[in-house]
């Protein structure tokens, strides 16, 4: 996460540990007789270069995609990637589009651009204008003739810009399948036909890439609880990829994939070598001879909305399965603790799940569902947890705070304060008095810095134009309509789905799920020089592959 969250009452930034500066290799002994002879045989290298991928494999820091050097994805490289590679030429018929062979040169390259609604709010409430209209902002300036195609080397654009909400709608479907399968197996779990493929309770939400690094790093005991559904970035470079090679008849590392989105870590989460053609390409047998082609090439930010939406869709497709019941609403100790509880219409829990954004409040999260320590002596039992706070009698209107962790079915777990809203590529207050200038950025406060308050506004602002995106929309229909109609959607989306895996030939399990892994440190473990050597050129090998 961006150390740009460090400000005022959002802070709770954790900082990079010191051992992920490391010499590469130890300097031999002085010696003072062949000093001048050394000098004159120094060979100046020049400075090592440390890739997104790199950065992952170690677990010196946390999550700190700025620590990092990220060159290798932004705007430059955009640019440096337009001018590298001409378009592959296209030839639009009756039957589709076609690549145009006679005219292929074999080194261009398919530009496709996927963005985030988040973005699209952030753009919309920085310059006073509808979401719509920052959407086509946004498509003008990757695709249109005035934006990327009126310069560079070859005139090249995005030839298709698609929006990351189509894949969102997929991955909430799908997450509440996944929530829905899991509590059956912890019932099914009692007879002993538990599927251990599934998830374990509660199902914890694994959309946030720096939450991802986190658990990864330094509580891999999280890692069961994760959801294995990809995120709507990477499920979209998986069905831009797949989809586009197959039916253009060229290969994946042709399709170069731009994706525009609110957080840095996101950058982090595109170098993932779990999310590569690798998980999904079917009986290619130069598979091992090739490097593997991301499904995400390029992550960029807005100067580079909101979270909620996969708790929302859990907690609404649960209350459409149970006609008459109520969710109760019950805040924590601050606002980005917040803990829900669907009643059935006799006040009996049918479902509990919660949020915790920003790591102060997700260390309290990890605490509750760390294992109890066993103790070593002959015969001793588990010692029982405490509870993480006071319980009381669970009634329709007022629900216990101090729940285990365990109770949950399904927690939606953000590395930000404020959820997505407040990622650390989105525009702030202090960005937009720069960009708009002193006459219009009075209303944002003429003070240099802005207040613990001002922030907060700015955020609702965002939040605003995010959610008018659907209000425009449904503001015709009303709540029950909304929910008789959810189940028809779901099967749309459902259908789709199938489409695509039947289209590829490849299972759906292989394009929509990821996995996860413990990242172990090596900080200081004594390394034998074969190792060290080892490591240099595994380094050496992913740098050169541009990675």
């Amino acid at each position: 996460m961006s150390a740009i969250l460090s400000a005022d009452d959002l802070n709770d930034f954790i900082s990079p540990g010191v051992a992920c500066i490391k010499p590469v290799e130890t300097l031999p002994p002085k010696d003072t007789k062949n000093q001048e002879k050394t000098k004159s045989s120094l060979r100046i290298y020049p400075p090592a270069q440390i890739s997104l991928t790199d950065c992952l494999a170690c677990s010196g820091c946390v999550t700190s995609a700025e620590a990092v050097l990220i060159s290798l994805q932004s705007h430059a490289e955009v640019l440096n990637t337009l001018d590298a590679h001409p378009e592959i030429p296209l030839t639009h018929d009756p039957h589709g589009v076609r690549v145009n062979n006679s005219e292929d040169s074999g080194e261009g390259k398919i530009f496709v651009a996927s963005v985030s609604p988040q973005v699209r709010a952030s753009l919309a409430t920085t310059y006073g204008i509808s979401e719509k209209e920052a959407g086509y902002m946004i498509d003008q300036l990757l695709s249109g003739p005035q934006g990327l195609r009126g310069g560079g080397e070859h005139g090249n654009g995005f030839t298709w810009v698609v929006d990351t909400n189509a894949m969102r709608e997929a991955v909430l479907v799908l997450t509440a399948d996944e929530v829905s399968d899991s509590l059956n197996s912890g019932e099914s779990s009692a007879t002993g036909q538990s599927d251990d493929s599934l998830p374990k309770r509660p199902v914890l939400s694994s959309a946030c890439p720096g939450w991802i690094c986190y658990a990864e790093k330094t509580h891999p005991f999280i890692l069961p609880h994760l959801s294995r559904l990809k995120s709507p970035q990477a499920l979209s470079g998986t069905f831009l990829k797949t989809v586009l090679s197959k039916s253009l008849g060229v290969h994946p590392s042709r399709i170069w994939h731009l994706a525009v989105m609110p957080c840095f870590d996101k950058k982090l989460e595109a170098s993932r070598e779990e999310l590569t053609d690798v998980s999904w390409r079917q009986g290619d047998s130069s598979g091992s001879e090739t490097q593997p082609v991301r499904d995400v090439d390029c992550v960029i930010t807005a100067p580079t909305g909101t979270s909620g939406g996969y708790l929302h869709h859990v907690l609404i497709t649960f209350q459409a399965r149970n006609p008459g019941s109520e969710l109760v609403i019950n805040r924590g100790r601050n606002v980005d603790v917040v803990e829900y509880v669907l009643m059935s219409p006799e006040g009996q829990p049918i479902l509990k799940a919660a949020r915790y954004y920003g790591f102060r409040n997700i260390q309290n999260l990890v605490r509750k569902l760390k294992p109890a320590r066993v103790s070593r002596l002959p015969g001793a039992k588990p010692a029982a947890r405490p509870a993480a706070g006071r319980r009381q009698p669970m009634s329709r209107n007022a629900v216990s705070t101090g729940s285990s962790g365990s109770d949950y079915a399904y927690v939606e777990v953000m590395a930000c304060p404020g959820g997505c809203t407040n990622g650390g590529g989105q525009i702030r207050v202090e960005d937009a008095r720069e960009i708009l200038g002193p006459s219009q950025g009075e209303a944002l406060d003429a003070s240099m810095k802005p207040s613990p308050h001002e922030q907060r506004a700015w955020l609702a602002r965002v939040d605003e134009a995010y959610f008018s995106m659907d209000s425009e929309s449904e503001s015709e229909l009303e709540t029950q309509s909304q929910l008789s109609s959810l189940a028809d959607k779901e099967a749309k989306i459902h259908e789709r789905l199938r489409s695509w895996s039947e289209y590829m030939n490849i299972p759906l399990s292989k394009l929509v799920y990821t996995t996860y892994r413990k990242v172990e440190s090596d900080v200081g473990k004594d390394q034998t020089p074969a190792n060290d050597t080892s490591r240099v050129v595994e380094l050496a090998g992913k740098i050169g592959g541009g990675w």
